[in-house]
């Protein structure tokens, strides 16, 4: 057990203009996101209070503003940045991201393309909370 505990916040759909086809930035259309982001919770649980902890509002708002931005043109560009910009909380060891395209330009009968990524926190340039 590596003592790391993990919040979890799953689907967050957000219209965005990513693609590598013109039509796809013109058009747009949603993506969903899923994160996993391991932290030491412990001494939030202790003191009840939010400020010793990541506050997951907080988190979805950042990957809102991602998704909804500057457009990319492959989804793992964007689980990148979705990742560098969660992990620049201080209090994180590492995240998981997943970018759904559940409108992918495919010619076929599919439920959903995805790419996860984990990245480890000390890889990236940190912050103070």
């Amino acid at each position: 057990m590596d003592g790391l505990d993990e919040i979890t916040l799953t689907g967050l759909r957000v219209f965005g203009r990513h693609g590598v086809f013109d039509f796809e930035r013109e058009q747009g259309q949603h993506f969903v996101i899923d994160v996993v982001l391991k932290l030491r919770t412990a001494e939030a649980a202790r003191t009840d209070d939010v400020r010793d902890t990541v506050h997951y509002g907080e988190v979805a708002d950042a990957i809102v503003a991602i998704v909804a931005g500057e457009p990319v043109n492959l989804i793992e560009t964007l689980a990148e940045r979705i990742a560098v910009a969660v992990l620049a909380d201080q209090r994180l060891a590492s995240v998981r991201v997943t970018v759904h395209k559940p409108s992918a330009p495919i010619d076929a009968e599919f439920s959903d393309v995805s790419v996860t990524i984990e990245r480890a926190a000390i890889d990236f340039p940190r912050s103070t909370p």
